[in-house]
């Protein structure tokens, strides 16, 4: 039995068209324009440009650089871990496919935009609002959590703990 290419490829590809496809629309709509209300005053929509990293985070004039590489990397260790994948690992394909098409719809934005990646979700209550953030977030964020409980199951799976004791008797 062969590891699911067509699942990894897919789901990277659909989650990079959903990003890109709605950053488009974001930035189409929503530029100079005023939030965006979706439910009351916790969801709303408005078009920001992070020349940074998650949280906005920035490591100073080359953050565009440095991060484009950084996730480059982070890909690479995605693929190994994809690779790695036996057929039976379905969950390790699919959270490494939604990380990496994450990853990939961001680093496209820092390739392609000097400004930096579009975000232009924004969830919060008055001032108390999280980072705007993209598609590309969520499936990053949904993907990693994923990745971390499999990987967890995976490493329990091999472990001497996890091994059927023999029954008393």
């Amino acid at each position: 039995m062969r590891r699911p290419s067509s699942v990894f490829w897919g789901t990277a590809a659909a989650i990079l068209a959903a990003d890109q496809a709605t950053k488009w629309w974001a930035v189409r709509t929503l530029e100079g324009a005023p939030p965006t209300t979706l439910v009351g005053d916790w969801a709303r929509l408005v078009l920001v440009y992070n020349p940074g990293a998650a949280f906005g985070l920035h490591v100073g004039t080359w953050s565009r650089e440095i991060f484009a590489t950084l996730t480059v990397a982070a890909l690479v260790v995605l693929w190994r871990l994809y690779r790695t994948a036996t057929p039976a690992e379905r969950g390790r394909v699919w959270t490494t496919a939604f990380v990496a098409g994450g990853a990939l719809g961001n680093l496209v934005d820092r390739v392609r935009r000097p400004h930096g990646v579009v975000d232009f979700l924004d969830l919060g209550v008055g001032d108390l609002r999280w980072p705007t953030f993209n598609v590309a977030d969520v499936a990053v964020c949904v993907g990693a959590v994923g990745l971390a409980w499999v990987l967890r199951d995976d490493a329990g799976a091999g472990s001497p703990a996890a091994a059927p004791r023999p029954e008393a008797r």
